[in-house]
């Protein structure tokens, strides 16, 4: 029996690596990866992250990209696409634009990838949790893997936040220590809303477990530390309320006072 290819990474996706992981090696960051074992070394696969920041996704992406030579394809949002500075390279790297609303398009070419052989990455919260607590999981990373028959990859990550998250940074982060975990593959058998919620409680016991061995602790009253462990984050049902306000504007065009 032959083996299963591995996607090699274009031209274009080394680049958008280097450029991503830029503040990362400028700062010397400290990034500590663990269970990088349980990543497929081949075979399609889909790896689901928490959404903290706006490059946890490079933090996850970079053991399984450097140490294994698996690129990890981001299904993104539509508008990074269209854009004339990044936008041909996102494609060229293999990247999968999510149009809002209209997901079976995204759902048919992640399907297509995975069968492939492709490692894709999902933030199923969506959209950066302001609390930095885990918000409601869509289903479609599930819906995917089942439909591929592929695993799901749980994985974590935890400190990014600290230089650039939702209303705040970036900021110098000079040596910052960053966690990431991976959880062992998951086959998604069952109803997919069951499977999403299964996955979700296991993530959030590994996020609670990578926030108490921190380097860095936990210091009270810190805006990155979420409330219910003593920091100044915004509490989940202010984090709700801010997102409602986000999502009610979606969608309308803007005021003139809006733009300014």
């Amino acid at each position: 029996m032959s083996a299963v290819a591995v996607p090699r990474a274009t031209l274009s996706y080394h680049l958008l690596a280097r450029l991503a992981m830029t503040p990362i090696w400028a700062q010397r960051w400290r990034i500590d990866s663990e269970g990088l074992e349980h990543v497929p070394r081949s075979g399609g696969a889909v790896m689901v992250l928490n959404h903290s920041s706006f490059v946890d996704f490079f933090t996850a992406a970079r053991a399984p990209f450097l140490q294994l030579g698996r690129p990890v394809r981001i299904l993104a949002k539509a508008s990074l696409f269209r854009s004339r500075l990044i936008g041909p390279t996102m494609r060229a790297a293999g990247h999968i634009p999510v149009e809002r609303g209209a997901g079976r398009d995204a759902l048919a070419a992640a399907v297509a990838a995975l069968r492939r052989g492709e490692f894709l990455g999902v933030l199923p919260e969506q959209t950066i949790s302001p609390s930095f607590e885990l918000l409601p999981f869509k289903s479609g990373a599930v819906r995917m893997a089942q439909e591929a028959d592929v695993p799901v990859v749980p994985a974590v990550s935890w400190g990014s936040h600290r230089f650039w998250t939702t209303g705040d940074g970036p900021h110098l982060t000079w040596r910052l220590p960053v966690l990431v975990r991976y959880a062992p593959p998951v086959r998604p058998d069952g109803d997919h809303a069951t499977v999403t919620a299964r996955i979700r409680a296991q993530m959030a016991d590994m996020l609670a477990d990578v926030q108490q061995r921190y380097r860095d602790g936990l210091p009270a009253g810190a805006r990155w530390v979420p409330a219910r462990l003593g920091g100044s984050a915004p509490t989940p049902e202010e984090a709700e309320e801010r997102l409602r306000r986000l999502r009610s504007g979606w969608g309308r065009p803007q005021r003139p006072e809006e733009k300014a």
